[in-house]
């Protein structure tokens, strides 16, 4: 009885070999240039939402702050000298019924202390942000937000 032996590449129903099909290398670069091309039409979109997101977080963080300084000031019978009085009961503060805020809320959306003044320009505080460079003035995301 004589053996013989399959190749490798050979179907085991007997048939003619099949040939393996894969992405050749330019079609693989193509498709690179195509996703590329996509990203770069959508990646800067992306990004200024982001930003305009961030903005708007500003704002809604900086509206509590505000209410929780009214809060105080309704219980305490001033407003607070600082925003960290909102998280410590400060010296001297006997009805303070506290914490009115996180220490994580004492910071915009950038990492950065928000700016606050008592007393403000023609009302109780100002309260402002100074948008993600942290400086005075700006444009875009690095704009001032006031309350």
């Amino acid at each position: 009885m004589k053996v013989t032996q399959r190749p490798p590449h050979a179907p085991l129903h007997g048939g003619p070999p099949r040939r393996q099909r894969g992405f050749t290398i330019l079609e693989i670069v193509i498709v690179f240039i195509l996703i590329a091309g996509i990203m770069a039409f959508v990646g800067p979109k992306i990004f200024e939402q982001m930003n305009k997101a961030k903005s708007a977080e500003a704002r809604i963080r900086m509206q509590s702050l505000a209410g929780n300084s009214e809060i105080y000031k309704l219980e305490v019978g001033r407003y607070p000298e600082n925003l960290q009085a909102l998280v410590k009961q400060p010296g001297g503060v006997d009805k303070w019924n506290g914490p009115y805020a996180k220490d994580t809320d004492l910071k915009d959306s950038w990492g950065n202390e928000y700016r606050y003044t008592v007393p403000g320009q023609g009302k109780g505080f100002d309260l402002v942000s100074l948008g993600a460079d942290g400086k005075d003035g700006g444009e875009g995301e690095n704009k001032d937000i006031a309350y």
